[in-house]
């Protein structure tokens, strides 16, 4: 676009801003600031705004009837989720990192680690956020976590937010596999989470490709229990891992808004973290990342770039947050 132009994307970000008093200064001031990847190097761009349409601060999708969400459900494919307490969450939100290991700051983490914390309170987690954590604090602090008790929860989940490289999240001092730390709640390892869906959520490049997106033709348009005493399970099962991109690609966040992937995972949990079932939320998360967001920049091999989350599950039963 001639830089004489007005930007009509620009000029609605610029709207919005003034209106979300909820913002901070630091985010304004980032507001500015290109879309960024959660790697090295830091790549700078432009960001395009998410959604079209607001209604109290809140992203709205169209008018959709009841029935819409229906459909046939069993006790019988679905995980237990009556147990007293939902479950622990915790959050590392590393954003410092050492000199050594060149990883820049990761501005906008913070506003990611903050709506993550309001929108799994809201699902009824116990929430915990940990900033800037070393490799070994990371392990340490899993590691203790998938000590504890969790008979009376009904399930667990993870939240990483770093830099990262395929398999390997990054510490404030270094990287380390993202295995070491999950492995951890594996059945023979964690015996009270056996049977119950251990969710995590990572937010961090995977490589160092980028996605330059193709051109379309339209537009976007009777069993109960938690684990059979009777029978073995694998004890890789109950684990779901969502990425915040495929392997091999970088990972883009806005310093004032927030990662893509975060933001679209927030805005479909707040609507329907308590309607759908999390492979649909997953799904509808993934539609608005690659539908809603592309990166801008005046470099143009930084710019008009893509992003698609990744699912990997080893759930074996639905799961519903209601």
């Amino acid at each position: 676009m001639n830089k004489t132009e007005a930007d009509p994307t620009e000029i609605m970000d610029k709207e919005t801003l003034t209106t979300e008093s909820a913002e901070t200064m630091e985010d304004q001031e980032n507001y500015g600031e290109g879309d960024t990847v959660d790697a090295k190097p830091d790549r700078k761009g432009r960001f395009m705004l998410f959604g079209s349409k607001k209604k109290d601060g809140k992203l709205q999708e169209k008018e959709q009837s009841s029935e819409s969400h229906y459909r046939i459900v069993s006790p019988t494919f679905q995980y237990k989720m009556s147990h007293q307490r939902v479950g622990k969450c915790i959050i590392i939100n590393n954003k410092n990192f050492d000199e050594k290991t060149g990883m820049n700051v990761r501005n906008g983490t913070d506003r990611d680690a903050e709506e993550l914390s309001k929108c799994f309170k809201n699902l009824g987690f116990e929430v915990f956020i940990y900033d800037d954590q070393t490799c070994r604090n990371m392990e340490r602090l899993l590691k203790e976590v998938s000590e504890e008790d969790h008979s009376d929860s009904s399930c667990f989940a993870c939240i990483l937010l770093s830099h990262g490289e395929e398999g390997m999240i990054y510490g404030t001092d270094g990287a380390m596999p993202i295995k070491s730390m999950t492995s951890f709640f594996k059945g023979d390892m964690c015996k009270s989470l056996v049977g119950k869906p251990k969710l995590f959520f990572i937010q961090a490049c995977r490589g160092s490709e980028f996605d330059d997106g193709v051109q379309t033709d339209s537009g976007p348009p009777n069993d109960t229990t938690d684990a059979n005493p009777r029978h073995k399970i694998p004890v890789e099962a109950d684990f779901l891992f969502a990425y915040s991109t495929v392997p091999g690609y970088y990972s883009w966040r806005n310093p004032g808004r927030g990662s893509w992937f975060v933001q679209a995972l927030c805005n479909v949990l707040n609507e329907f973290g308590k309607q759908l079932e999390i492979m649909q939320i997953l799904t509808r998360v993934n539609y608005m990342v690659a539908t809603y967001f592309e990166s801008w920049s005046e470099d143009p091999h930084f710019s008009e770039k893509k992003q698609i989350p990744c699912v990997v599950s080893m759930l074996t039963k639905e799961l519903y947050f209601n």
